[in-house]
C-alpha cells in the first residue's frame, strides 16, 4: 500500500498554523503542488486555501484527518511570490493564509465556477484578438526626442545590470519627463519577450492616464491593469494571465505588489512617496517596501520615481545605498511655476466694502486669488483650486445653543452634502462610519430653525466660483463627483479636452496628472494639514504642495513661464512654505532629516502600534496597558525599546466602538521584530483569532505605521 500523501494548507484566518489534510491523486487528477490553490473542509464549511507543505507524515492520527475537496484550475503560486508573502506574513505579523488567500482575486475562490474559467479564459482570449493596436497618444515620446538630461538618465539606467539587485531613485522636477525615461528604460528590458515588468502607481484614478502612454510605447506587448476598480472578472482574467507569464507588462495599485509574476525582470513605483501605498486594513504592509523585497530576493533592478521622495528613500540614495539619478529641468525647458503665497491675516489681501467686485455674498477666496483667477481666464489658461474636504461644509451649526452636527458612532462631525452628491437630497453624512441622516429642520437641543454651516468643502466653493465667475465652466472633482455618471476618468477627460476654464476638487486632482493648459493652481486650506498630532504632516504637506503646483505650467515651451501656484495661509512664515517659494525639495528634506534625528523619529528608530477596540474605551486602554505590563514582567523592555502608555486614537470613536492605541518604538529593527512576534504570542494565547477571550477586545499589530 502505498504512503499517504499528506498536505499542509493555510486559510484565510487569523491562525497562526496550517492545517493537515489528505490528499488523493485519483480523486484530484494528479500530485501535490506547494503553491496550488484547493477547496478544503474547515469546520462546517468549506474554504479556499493554499498548499504551503506536502509530505507523508502528520502530527495527528491520519484516520482524523479530512481529504482536500477540489482543485482550483491553475498552476501553483511560483516559489519566489511564495518567499515574499511569508516575509510579508513574518515582518507585519499577520497568519500567512490571511496574507496570501486576501491577494488572490474572487474569481478564482469561488470553487463552484472552477469547472466553468477556461471557457471564460477562452472567450476573452478570442475577444482580445480582435482588438485594435492602440494609436500614438499625446505625450508619446520616444528615445530620439528625450532632452539633454532626459538621455543622461536614460543612459545612467541602461548601465545597470538587471540581474543584479539595485534600487534607484529617479528624482525629477515635476514635468521633467520621469515618465518617458523610465518607459523607454523598460523598453530594453522587454526585448526578452519572456520578461514581465510591475509597474505601480499609487491610486487607481492614475491608472488610465498611464494605461494609455503604456500601450503606445508598447503595442505589441501584453498589459493587464490589477486594481479594485475593475470587474472581479477582469481582474480575475489579469491575475491569471500576469501568474501564467503571458501577460509582460503589469500595472497596478498596491494589491499588484503581491501578484505571482514568475518572470519578473524590473519594478518600477511610481510616486514612491505616496501614503496610499500601505495598506490600512487587514494586512497593513507598504507596497513599496514590499516591492524592494521583492527586487532584493530576485535579484532585479527596481526603479523609485517622484518629484518628493519620501525622507527614507532621498536618505537612502544620499547615503549612496541606493543608485541616485536626477532630473532637474522641466521636460519642454519651461521654468517652474510661481510661488505666491497670500496671508490671509494681511487686509489688503481681503475683498473690501468699496470693492465694485466685491460677491453678493460672503467671498470665500481672497480678493489677490480672485485677481489672479480672473487674469487666467483672460489668457484663455484653466485654473485648478484645490480644497481637501468633499461635501457642502464640515459641520452643521446652531448659533443659539452651540449645537454641533456630530456623528452618533464617531468621534467627528457629520459633513453637509448638498442635493445630487449623494442621492437625491441634501443629507448629513459621516465620512468615517459612513452614516448618512436627513437634515434637521431644527436644532434637536433648542428648537432654533436658523442653523448654519461651518467652514467649507468642494460642493460650497463650486456654488461661490459659479457666483463670481458666472460666465465660466466649472467642474467639481472628488470622490462624490466620480460617483455619479460620468466616473473620474471622463471628468479628468474634460479636463484634457479643454471643456472646463476652473476645476474645483480635493487632492484626487493633485497627483500626477499630465494637464497641458492649467496656468494657475489655488490651494485654499493648506493650514490644516500643517499643524498635526502626526509628525509626518509637514512632509505630506510639502509633497502635496509641490505635487499640484507641478500640474501649472506643463506644456510651457522653453523661455515661458511656467504658471502660477498661489497658497492662501495664516503662516506664510512656516518652513514648509518657505521651502516651497524656492522650490528647494533637498533643502525641506534636509531640514525634516535633522528635525527627526533629535527627536528620535523615524527613520532613525523603528515603530509598531497595537490597536485596540472595544465597546468602552477604559476597556480598550485596559486591554494595553496589561500588554505593557506583560513586556515589564518579562523584562523584554530593555536599552534602546521604548514602550509609551496607551492613548485613545486621534479618531477614537468610529462605528460605535472605542479605539486606542499602544506605541512602540526601538533603536533597532531586530530587537523591535522579536518584541513584536512576544507580543503576537501572547495575544493570541489569550484570544480567539484577534478577539480577546477576557473583555472581547479586538487587536491588531501595525508594524511601519504611517500615522499615529
Amino acid at each position: 500500500m502505498p504512503p499517504p500523501i499528506v498536505v499542509q494548507v493555510v486559510v484565510d484566518k487569523p491562525l497562526a498554523q496550517g492545517f493537515d489534510y489528505l490528499w488523493d491523486d485519483k480523486a484530484l487528477g494528479g500530485s501535490p503542488q506547494v503553491g496550488a490553490i484547493v477547496e478544503v473542509p474547515f469546520g462546517r464549511s468549506l474554504l479556499v486555501g493554499l498548499v504551503i507543505k506536502v509530505s507523508a507524515y502528520s502530527d495527528y492520527e491520519l484516520d482524523k484527518l479530512k481529504g482536500v475537496s477540489k482543485v482550483a484550475p491553475l498552476p501553483p503560486l511560483d516559489p519566489a511570490v511564495l518567499r515574499l508573502m511569508n516575509f510579508a506574513s513574518q515582518y507585519y505579523i499577520h497568519a500567512l493564509g490571511e496574507t496570501i488567500i486576501p491577494t488572490i482575486p474572487q474569481m478564482w475562490k469561488k470553487s463552484d465556477d472552477w469547472e466553468k474559467i477556461p471557457k471564460k479564459l477562452a472567450a476573452d482570449e478570442e475577444k482580445q484578438k480582435k482588438k485594435n493596436k492602440p494609436e500614438a497618444v499625446e505625450g508619446f515620446v520616444d528615445e530620439d526626442h528625450l532632452n539633454d538630461g532626459q538621455k543622461l538618465a536614460l543612459e545612467k539606467l541602461r548601465r545597470i545590470s538587471s540581474n543584479e539587485f539595485k534600487a534607484i531613485l529617479l528624482q525629477g522636477q515635476t514635468g521633467s519627463g520621469k515618465t518617458a525615461v523610465f518607459l523607454n528604460w523598460l523598453s530594453g528590458i522587454l526585448e526578452d519577450a519572456s520578461a514581465q515588468v510591475l509597474l505601480l502607481v499609487p491610486e487607481i484614478n492614475l491608472t488610465p492616464q498611464l494605461e494609455r502612454r503604456v500601450r503606445a510605447y508598447f503595442p505589441d506587448k501584453k498589459m493587464v491593469v490589477l486594481h479594485s476598480g475593475v470587474s472581479e472578472k477582469v481582474r480575475g482574467i489579469a491575475w491569471y494571465e500576469a501568474m501564467t507569464g503571458k501577460a509582460q507588462i503589469i500595472l497596478g495599485t498596491r494589491l499588484a505588489a503581491l501578484t505571482p509574476l514568475p518572470n519578473l525582470r524590473a519594478i518600477v513605483v511610481d510616486e514612491e512617496h505616496d501614503p496610499s501605498y500601505k495598506q490600512q486594513d487587514g494586512i497593513r504592509y507598504s507596497a513599496r517596501d514590499l516591492a524592494i523585497w521583492r527586487a532584493h530576493d530576485l535579484k532585479i533592478p527596481i526603479l523609485l520615481a517622484s518629484a518628493t521622495p519620501s525622507l527614507e528613500t532621498w536618505m537612502a540614495a544620499r547615503a549612496s545605498r541606493y543608485e541616485y539619478i536626477r532630473l532637474d529641468q522641466r521636460a519642454q525647458g519651461a521654468s517652474l511655476p510661481r510661488v505666491h503665497l497670500i496671508n490671509v491675516r494681511d487686509p489688503q489681501t481681503q475683498f473690501s466694502p468699496g470693492d465694485i467686485e466685491k460677491p453678493k455674498s460672503k467671498s470665500l477666496i481672497t480678493k489677490t486669488l480672485a485677481n489672479a483667477v480672473s487674469q487666467n481666464l483672460d489668457n484663455k489658461q484653466q485654473s485648478l483650486i484645490l480644497i481637501n474636504r468633499r461635501g457642502y461644509a464640515p459641520v452643521l451649526s446652531c448659533g443659539a445653543c452651540s449645537w454641533l452636527s456630530r456623528c452618533e458612532q464617531c468621534s467627528s462631525y457629520m459633513v453637509l452634502h448638498k442635493a445630487g452628491a449623494l442621492g437625491r437630497k441634501s443629507v448629513l453624512s459621516c465620512h468615517h462610519c459612513g452614516l448618512v441622516k436627513s437634515i434637521p429642520s431644527h436644532c434637536p437641543d433648542c428648537g432654533n430653525a436658523d442653523l448654519k454651516t461651518l467652514g467649507q468643502g468642494t460642493q460650497k466653493i463650486e456654488d461661490a466660483i459659479e457666483e463670481m465667475w458666472p460666465g465660466a465652466r466649472v467642474l467639481r472633482v472628488d470622490t462624490d463627483s466620480s460617483r455619479k455618471s460620468k466616473g473620474a476618468e471622463e471628468l479628468f477627460q474634460e479636463i484634457h479636452e479643454g471643456n472646463v476654464d476652473i476645476v474645483v476638487g480635493t487632492q484626487m486632482i493633485a497627483k500626477g496628472h499630465d494637464y497641458q493648459n492649467i496656468g494657475l493652481v489655488a490651494v485654499l486650506d493648506s493650514d490644516s494639514r500643517l499643524f498635526s498630532q502626526d509628525f509626518r504632516a509637514a512632509e505630506r504637506l510639502f509633497a502635496q504642495l509641490v505635487q499640484v503646483a507641478g500640474r501649472a505650467g506643463r506644456s510651457s515651451k522653453e523661455g515661458e513661464a511656467g504658471g502660477a501656484i498661489y497658497i492662501e495661509t495664516q503662516f506664510p512664515e512656516s518652513a514648509v512654505f518657505q521651502f516651497l517659494l524656492r522650490h528647494d525639495v533637498d533643502g525641506f528634506l534636509s531640514f525634516t532629516a535633522n528635525e527627526r534625528k533629535e527627536a528620535g523619529l523615524p527613520p532613525f528608530a523603528y515603530q509598531a502600534l497595537i490597536h485596540a477596540e472595544a465597546k468602552s474605551l477604559d476597556k480598550a486602554i485596559q486591554f494595553l496597558s496589561g500588554l505593557k505590563g506583560f513586556l515589564k514582567s518579562r523584562a523584554l523592555i530593555n536599552k534602546g525599546l521604548r514602550v509609551y502608555d496607551p492613548v485613545p486614537k486621534a479618531m477614537m470613536r468610529v462605528a460605535g466602538s472605542e479605539r486606542a492605541q499602544l506605541l512602540v518604538e526601538s533603536d533597532d529593527r531586530k530587537n523591535l521584530q522579536e518584541i513584536l512576534e512576544a507580543m503576537d504570542l501572547y495575544l493570541r494565547e489569550n484570544s480567539q483569532g484577534r478577539i480577546s477571550k477576557e473583555g472581547r477586545i479586538r487587536w491588531l499589530i501595525e508594524r511601519d505605521p504611517i500615522s499615529i
